[in-house]
């Protein structure tokens, strides 16, 4: 794919070719926008005297509607004649078999039809008062007050105002011309001033079906994506062309496919839904030598935690409750390190994630409301499962419903641990915490339901909380106060599942449910208006609450009852600038047989033979 076939029309141009020179100077083009006008940098951080920051976590008042058109259809019903019965009926009542309506006659008896009925329905709506139907009276307009009254007070319940902006774009270039500032890109990147301008600047084509994983390798210069066509492409997200595209040897859908560190890309970890580890050996991230099989879940495998500097050892988590060390000096690179259980039942397990400051300790969570803490030195499975700590917020622990943790991840420093519920809110631990401890942050306003979806830190001192939703948008949180401050459409009629930001530059990659890789940057000309915010988060809070009223079916069946729908829609609701994703079908029931065999009893396979 040439550079003019990748890019997008519309689309304000990165030109970032100096991206793949230092770091330092790859700062120029992204912060280019941003610093040609510091009034308008100052004006995207609007404050109130109390040093706090109003607008972005409240609701704009022009909230945007959709007006929808329907087409009134007619269709004319065929007459079969069956039977002389049904012939002498027909005759005697008066109709003529052969009739045909003089040209525009048809019409015009149906309009009159039509108005009729309209007129009737008219008398009919006025002797009716309009009746609400969550209240049950007639005063619709007071109850929908009474109901934004109440959205209003759940978000900003466990919010706060938002802190004065410490990254100022005038006096950070000052300094920096001076040579006085070494860490320019370091502070920009987590400046809510380019958070607020992100805006969609590239889409990476590439893949048959959704994309269910996104990878930045160690240095920025390479993106790694992968989902339903089993295949993973390396792009060159700067150029917007592929450089590698391999066949990842999963039966099912790749889950996540990971750039080693401190290896020269040469050694990618991927898992999928059939339940495999695999590991493919590369050439410079530009020719895959082969690929083979390092261990096997019994059941689907969600996740890889890489560790910090290593190139050679993860860990990995599935639905089958085990966690796997992978060592790949080792002849047999597999070992168990711990069966995660809940008294004496096995908890599947869809997230895990290493502490950057401990390398022994590991989170993981999965099919339970439990964030448990592993210490891979102090394991010992006769006192408390292994566990070393547990967290949950206090109001999920006797809740009516069953929930589930689809995402948890360690902060830069490992000191926070961030949790995604599903069907439920984002909540903010301190990992030092003791045992039983509550949650400190709670972040409120997306949907996580119909997917296993991240959530992830973004700045360089974990200064936001990002996320997707099933309402196919993005969030932005800042994290000390807990308000949204961004508010973006990433996959229209999808939903949004990953997101990686870039090593060191303002950059975010994303994917869903859609085929293509979104590439965001902050080259918008002013901060970006949150409008729809607010109906989007009333329609994500109102569905939350009456699919809880009516939960029947238990997690592992959310997934494959929105493919179905989504399957459904997709005529009505065209995917991203006209391509719409593709779901295989057989791959939702192989991989629904293979989840009900992650509790089966028996000696787990750790080692498969080479492919």
């Amino acid at each position: 794919m040439s550079h003019q076939e990748g890019s997008t029309d519309g689309l304000p141009d990165l030109g970032t070719e100096s991206l793949l020179s230092s770091p330092e100077e790859q700062s120029g083009a992204a912060v280019a926008t941003v610093a040609s006008s510091g009034t308008e940098m100052a004006a995207a951080e609007p404050s109130t005297g109390d040093g706090g920051d109003t607008r972005d976590g409240g609701f704009p008042n022009d909230a945007s509607t959709e007006n929808q058109d329907t087409d009134l259809e007619s269709s004319s019903e065929d007459v079969e004649l069956e039977s002389v019965e049904d012939f002498q009926h027909f005759f005697v009542s008066g109709e003529g078999l052969f009739y045909y309506p003089l040209v525009g006659e048809e019409a015009t008896e149906r309009e009159e039809e039509e108005e009729e009925m309209e007129e009737e329905e008219g008398e009919e709506e006025e002797e009716q008062p309009r009746v609400c139907p969550r209240c049950g009276g007639a005063n619709h307009e007071q109850c929908l007050l009474e109901e934004d009254r109440a959205l209003e007070e759940w978000i900003s319940s466990e919010t706060s105002a938002l802190p004065r902006p410490r990254w100022q774009v005038l006096t950070a270039l000052r300094q920096r011309q001076l040579g006085s500032s070494a860490r320019f890109v370091y502070e920009a990147c987590g400046a809510r001033a380019f958070v607020q301008r992100f805006c969609l600047q590239g889409l990476l084509g590439g893949h048959d079906g959704s994309v269910s994983t996104v990878h930045f390798n160690q240095r920025g210069t390479r993106l790694a994506s992968s989902g339903d066509d089993l295949r993973v492409i390396v792009w060159d997200w700067v150029r917007q062309k592929p450089v590698l595209n391999f066949e990842s040897g999963h039966d099912i859908n790749v889950i996540q496919a990971k750039f080693f560190p401190n290896c020269g890309d040469s050694i990618m970890a991927m898992c999928g839904h059939d339940g495999q580890v695999r590991v493919a050996e590369l050439i410079n991230a530009s020719y895959c030598e082969n690929t083979r099989c390092v261990a096997r879940h019994r059941g689907p495998a969600h996740e890889l935690a890489l560790e910090p500097d290593s190139p050679y050892k993860f860990l990995t988590s599935g639905e089958d409750a085990v966690v796997f060390t992978i060592d790949l000096r080792q002849d047999r690179p597999a070992s168990k390190v711990v069966v995660t259980r809940e008294k004496d039942k096995k908890v599947g397990l869809y997230t895990i994630s290493m502490n950057p400051a401990n390398i022994y300790q590991f989170a993981v969570g999965g099919h339970d409301h439990f964030v448990r803490i592993y210490d891979q030195r102090r394991i010992d499975v006769k006192e408390n499962n292994g566990v070393l700590k547990k967290f949950t917020p206090h109001h999920l622990v006797n809740c009516d419903f069953s929930v589930s943790i689809t995402c948890i991840v360690y902060s830069h420093d490992g000191t926070e641990l961030l949790a995604s519920y599903n069907d439920e809110d984002i909540y903010l631990f301190n990992s030092s915490d003791s045992d039983g401890a509550q949650y400190v942050k709670r972040y409120k306003g997306h949907r996580n339901n119909a997917t296993i979806k991240c959530v992830n830190f973004y700045g360089p001192r974990s200064e936001f909380v990002v996320s997707g939703s099933d309402c196919g948008h993005i969030f932005f949180w800042e994290k000390s106060s807990c308000q949204i401050i961004q508010f973006m459409e990433g996959d229209r009629g999808g939903i949004v599942n990953c997101l990686e930001p870039h090593p060191y530059l303002p950059v975010l990659a994303t994917s869903g449910l859609d085929q293509h890789v979104k590439i965001w940057t902050p080259t918008a000309k002013a901060a970006t208006e949150l409008t729809g915010l607010k109906d989007v988060i009333k329609k994500n809070k109102q569905e939350r609450d009456e699919d809880n009223l009516h939960r029947i079916d238990p997690f592992d069946n959310h997934v494959l009852r929105f493919f179905m729908r989504h399957l459904a829609q997709r005529g009505r609701h065209p995917g991203w600038r006209g391509h719409g994703a593709e779901f295989p079908n057989e791959e939702l029931g192989e991989s629904s047989s293979r989840s009900d065999t992650s509790e089966e009893e028996g000696q787990d396979r750790v080692q498969c033979l080479p492919s």
